[in-house]
């Protein structure tokens, strides 16, 4: 049955049409019928140390950094640096994060908090046009109005600080040497270069970038050189997340957000006064296990609710060839979805239940409408809920993911993201601007007025999918990591990867590769599955929309038997290696 999934698994990038996952389905497809190729290139094994990212020559650069001795921290600060470049469709230097930090001595698990920030210009009416409708989205996008004061390095420098082993400045040196000397255009990139599906690659900064000097794109295994990159990555280097978020860089950011069309407010003062947080994580128990994702407004209490309300069924003693695991998994993910849609915002600004929707008693009203057909689903009422109004946030897949163990055993479970595919096209400096601010609620409010949880306003964070998690013993000790990219639909990633390897006992490669189901409100988007499964979904109400697959991008991570197991997608790029 495992060796059936991952044919499947792959089986399934071959038909894949969303815009993230379409450019790789031919890159990453294994042989059918064997223990596939791909997967003997992506999965790894050792003994002291190990890295999962989703490039090869990220994962390449993250374990030479274990290997001189530097902490799973350092290894994510070099790794973010060649993403940024080799990857920049998904994450970079314009862009946030969230890591889940697990200190192997104290065996304490801390949150950090990386995610964008409106400028203090914003308003509820920030996607409303002239008119008092929502923009359409992708004009949303390509106007500076959707970029957000970008917090991933400034969270990396504050977990540096907590937690670095080797001086900062050293980090990027292997960033910036490939971009001075240029990096081969892997198969992913060249296809979001030639994409047509979304309008980014063809705006006017990404466009001047990706043309070659005789006038056509870059193709894959073409080299390519980004000496604004690496100026952008030595002013960093020297001055920690200060050399972006103010001086010469930060000018040429607010220049071009505020140019149109659909100007944005940004300003420096702005920039200057972002800071991340850290604080403790989101941890709640899963059966024998405590699970650690980062709190709101991240993804990790959509994750939290799906794994409680699931805990509460029989899927563990089922497995990955049983319709009914896949059912209870569809349900629980619509519920968890209905609840964070309706729930989940910014905590500085809004009154996040969080503990009424984690309640065991909620869970288990939650996981009781399970049921055996899929009916019409709504959010519940949990203990503290405040009034509400609906939600209209729209989450396109353009992310990473990195999951890292160092030889002290500390580990770092990071999602990074400029928010959708090149964020919103615009440049400056050798890097994408986010446009994370169109992770917000479009509509800000319901007809009676009554505000949506995710609205947009000025200084707030919008909401996001991203969830990194750690899972640890009752004792604290480490068991997993594990994450994906993949917009909205990274909870229900997330919660297949965790299922597959708690419950089913499947490698993080196995786990990865399985077909993906995403259950949200009367949606069932997934992989191809077998027809006994398909047919038994169908007649529980069921039907999965096969016409494109689901893009994840999961990286995880297995301590078993006194070794380190990784893996990575193989719809997209990733490596895991260690030593």
């Amino acid at each position: 049955m495992r060796r059936l999934f991952l044919t499947l698994g792959a089986a399934a990038l071959a038909v894949a049409a969303t815009p993230d996952a379409a450019p790789n389905a031919a890159w990453a497809s294994p042989s059918a019928g064997t223990e596939t190729t791909s997967a003997v290139r992506q999965s790894g094994q050792a003994r002291h140390a190990m890295v999962a990212a989703a490039n090869p020559l990220a994962t390449s650069v993250g374990v030479e950094v274990l290997r001189a001795g530097g902490s799973a921290v350092d290894a994510a600060v070099a790794i973010q640096a060649v993403l940024g470049l080799v990857e920049p469709q998904s994450s970079g230097l314009g862009g946030g994060a969230f890591m889940v930090y697990y200190d192997a001595k104290t065996r304490k698990v801390t949150a950090y908090d990386g995610r964008e920030k409106a400028p203090m210009g914003a308003t509820e009416r920030l996607f409303i046009d002239d008119e008092g409708k929502p923009l359409p989205f992708f004009d949303a996008v390509l106007g500076g109005v959707s970029t957000g004061v970008p917090g991933a390095v400034a969270m990396l420098d504050m977990a540096h600080r907590d937690h670095g082993h080797l001086p900062w400045a050293n980090l990027f040196e292997p960033a910036r040497k490939l971009a001075e000397e240029g990096f081969i255009v892997s198969p992913r990139l060249a296809g979001m270069i030639a994409l047509k599906q979304v309008p980014q690659p063809s705006a006017p900064d990404a466009k001047r970038y990706f043309t070659k000097p005789d006038g056509t794109p870059y193709g894959a295994g073409d080299r390519l050189r980004n000496p604004a990159y690496a100026r952008t990555l030595q002013r960093i280097a020297r001055y920690g997340a200060s050399g972006l978020l103010t001086g010469p860089v930060a000018q040429d950011i607010v220049d071009r957000v505020r140019e149109g069309p659909r100007p944005g407010t940004l300003t420096l003062a702005d920039l200057a006064a972002y800071r991340p947080t850290s604080g403790p994580a989101l941890c709640r128990p899963y059966r024998i296990y405590i699970v650690c994702t980062p709190q709101a407004p991240s993804g990790g209490p959509g994750l939290q609710i799906a794994l409680g309300i699931l805990g509460r069924t029989d899927i563990a003693r089922r497995d990955a060839g049983d319709e009914k695991a896949w059912f209870e998994f569809a349900q629980a993910s619509r519920l968890a979805y209905a609840d964070r849609d309706r729930y989940v915002g910014d905590p500085a600004f809004v009154d996040v239940p969080i503990e009424g929707l984690l309640a065991p008693e909620y869970l288990r009203r939650r996981a009781d409408l399970i049921g055996d057909k899929a009916g019409p689903v709504t959010f519940g009422l949990p203990r503290g809920a405040p009034r509400s109004g609906p939600d209209a946030t729209a989450e396109p897949g353009g992310t990473s993911h990195m999951v890292i163990v160092d030889a002290q055993g500390n580990v770092v479970s990071m999602t990074t993201t400029v928010e959708s595919i090149f964020g919103s096209g615009r440049m400056v400096d050798g890097f994408f601007l986010n446009n994370q601010l169109t992770d917000f609620s479009f509509s800000p409010t319901d007809r009676d007025g009554t505000p949506a949880a995710n609205a947009p306003a000025p200084g707030k964070r919008p909401r996001s999918s991203m969830a990194p998690a750690i899972v640890l013993t009752p004792e604290g000790r480490f068991v997993a990591a594990a994450g994906s990219p993949g917009g909205s639909s990274i909870q229900a990633y997330n919660l297949k990867a965790l299922v597959a390897v708690l419950d089913w006992e499947m490698s993080p490669q196995e786990a990865a590769a399985l077909p993906n189901l995403v259950a949200k409100g009367d949606q069932f988007t997934a992989d191809p599955f077998p027809e006994a499964i398909m047919r038994g979904l169908a007649a529980r109400g069921m039907s999965l929309l096969t016409a494109r697959g689901e893009a994840s991008g999961i990286q995880a991570i297995v301590a078993r038997n006194g070794r380190y197991e990784g893996g990575a997608d193989p719809r997209r790029e990733g490596r895991a290696r260690g030593f």
